[in-house]
């Protein structure tokens, strides 16, 4: 769904007029317990220390503030690679609103997912979902849907074969099923709203994905970018064992307009600062440098960015 720039300006609290300035940006993020919200923090706080005083702007999800990044009302945002997509050609939740402004800065660690349940709960697959109440909807966040699509067609399953637990997003999700309403909720490994519903409850247990060809591309029929990635046993709340879960990229993007200098600054802030950056938020750790001109697909990397990848021997 698309925002119109008035009410996304009030969305955010803060309309930008004109151009970037160098000393003050804005990166949208989503809502505090998110991990895009933590993600955000974490490339503000490295932008901080280059120079740039960048401030984050919480909206409820990234298909709210992707097209108002796009529209030039905030200099930056971070989403997942696959809905920056959907937004540039105007498909899926975005038809018929095609953003051709968008550019990316900088790819950065993919996002590791998973639907967790109670450790307690007798359920260790996919398949022991059926037939039980487990979050659904999400009419204020459209890219989590075909996550679970995806999740549960390695399972054979679709999402008829749930008895739905209507929620906007995945914060509330995660509320619904501390409260009782759902045996599950799907988050991003290390957001801090997973550990604050694994103390909750006592203890969570974060269903795994056997990582075979056949179940990859069953969930790329859902959710063209995804691939499967390990996570150490004891790393992360809910995995007891070394086991794998549903990935995929993650990237800092801006607009066409935002100027070079700009641009380039937050791509040496970003490359520079993994440190600070991990310091904020542990997933960072997973983070790559030398990875961040990696390939975007149907996207394109905005010439600030650009210029930087050249001098740092990244293209």
């Amino acid at each position: 769904m698309r925002m119109s720039i008035a009410a996304a300006a009030a969305a955010f609290g803060l309309a930008f007029a004109g151009t970037a300035s160098a000393q003050n940006v804005g990166i949208a993020t989503s809502n505090p317990g998110s991990l895009f919200h933590n993600i955000g923090t974490a490339v503000a706080n490295a932008s901080n220390k280059a120079g740039l005083n960048a401030t984050i702007q919480p909206a409820t999800s990234p298909n709210q503030y992707i097209p108002f990044v796009a529209s030039g009302g905030i200099e930056f945002g971070v989403a997942n690679l696959q809905e920056v997509a959907y937004a540039l050609e105007g498909k899926e939740w975005f038809e018929g609103n095609a953003n051709p402004d968008l550019r990316i800065v900088a790819s950065i660690m993919p996002l590791r997912e998973a639907i967790f349940v109670r450790a307690d709960s007798g359920i260790r697959t996919i398949a022991d979902l059926k037939g039980k109440p487990m979050v659904d909807g999400y009419t204020a966040q459209n890219t989590i849907l075909p996550q679970l699509d995806a999740m549960y067609a390695t399972a054979g399953m679709t999402r008829d074969d749930i008895e739905p637990v209507n929620v906007p997003s995945v914060v509330a999700g995660a509320d619904a099923f501390m409260a009782g309403e759902s045996v599950g909720f799907i988050f991003a490994h290390g957001a801090g709203k997973v550990r604050e519903a694994d103390a909750a409850v006592g203890g969570l247990y974060a269903i795994p994905i056997e990582p075979t060809d056949e179940n990859l591309k069953l969930a790329r029929k859902f959710w063209p970018v995804a691939f499967f990635t390990e996570i150490e046993g004891g790393t992360t709340p809910g995995v007891p064992e070394t086991a794998s879960y549903f990935a995929y990229p993650q990237v800092v993007f801006t607009n066409a307009n935002v100027p070079d200098d700009v641009v380039y600054e937050m791509a040496k802030a970003i490359y520079e600062g993994k440190e600070t950056m991990a310091s904020s938020f542990p997933p960072f750790n997973q983070f790559d440098p030398a990875d961040m001109a990696s390939d975007v697909g149907v996207n394109s990397y905005h010439p600030g960015a650009l210029k930087f990848f050249e001098e740092a021997g990244l293209n």
